[in-house]
């Protein structure tokens, strides 16, 4: 069956918009956080493969981070295993971090590793801990109160930081034409195993590598205004005032910072975007609209 007039001309029309970004972003690195819907919903899951595979045909260098909290929740609670949150984060001892390494740097790494080799990429599956390319420090909470007088510092376990990120192990993979998934764990100079926010990663990765972009999936549409309005091409300074006003607040701003902090530390633009929405990743750098939050410190996309 040949193609109507209408959508003839419609996928031209999306090919020869898709042409100056590819020209612009060969060669470059890309940095992409997978998480949200988008890692539990098959056919997304499938898309943001094929997404991957067509970023690395057409010359880019796509970084791949990924989450997997559900999962690790699932399996604790199959395991009979409490979990406890303070301040939206797990509290990790030994037997959770396990857990959590078994999910993030085996069943999940390995299942998006698939994934992409199924769709005719060639994917490496890594944890921080190879090479120790991940440097983790410890995180703790500090909570004020009058009454205290002082902070108190409330210990979470396995839960860390990133204190720095050495870029030959993703060099050597990027180099021989394989397309990295990396497990946010890291280790620390003692050899201990921390669990760190994909996001973060993801941020500290981009700014390390000088990434092209940073790309952000979340199960929201982007950010958005008071109105419900998304919001985007936001320079860093808009990015600061929407923080200091009150707009951005809650669970939306530790990934903005992340987001904020990568621009600032040397990614030419950041991506929050709708994993929601089959080939999101494609859309976001192909297209001339988008379909997220832009943020950069340069005037125009």
């Amino acid at each position: 069956m040949s193609l109507s007039r209408e959508n003839a001309l419609n996928i031209a029309q999306v090919l020869t918009e898709s042409l100056p970004y590819i020209q612009r972003f060969t060669g470059k690195t890309i940095v992409v956080k997978f998480g949200g819907n988008a890692m539990t919903d098959a056919e997304l899951h499938d898309s943001f493969a094929r997404d991957i595979v067509l970023m690395k045909l057409v010359g880019m260098n796509p970084v791949v981070v990924h989450g997997g909290g559900p999962q690790i929740g699932s399996l604790l609670e199959r395991l009979n295993i409490k979990t406890e949150f303070i301040d939206g984060m797990r509290v990790t001892d030994a037997k959770t971090m396990d857990v959590v390494e078994m999910v993030l740097g085996g069943s999940v790494n390995k299942e998006i590793v698939a994934s992409i080799n199924r769709n005719g990429g060639k994917a490496i599956g890594v944890t921080g801990k190879d090479g120790q390319f991940i440097r983790a420090k410890k995180m703790t909470i500090d909570r004020y109160s009058p009454e205290l007088g002082a902070p108190e510092i409330i210990d979470i376990g396995h839960v860390g930081q990133v204190k720095s990120i050495d870029t030959e192990v993703l060099q050597v993979i990027l180099g021989s034409n394989f397309i990295p998934v990396i497990a946010p764990i890291g280790v620390d100079a003692q050899g201990a195993t921390y669990n760190i926010n994909a996001d973060l990663v993801a941020g500290k990765i981009a700014e390390v590598m000088q990434a092209e972009k940073l790309m952000l999936l979340t199960n929201v549409s982007g950010l958005l205004d008071r109105e419900g309005n998304i919001l985007t091409g936001l320079s860093t300074s808009q990015v600061d005032e929407l923080i200091a006003d009150g707009t951005i607040y809650g669970g939306m701003l530790p990934k903005i910072q992340c987001a904020l902090d990568a621009v600032k530390g040397g990614v030419n633009s950041a991506h929050i975007i709708d994993g929601r929405v089959p080939h999101a990743t494609m859309l976001e750098i192909f297209t001339d609209q988008g379909i997220g939050t832009l943020i950069t410190n340069r005037p125009n996309r």
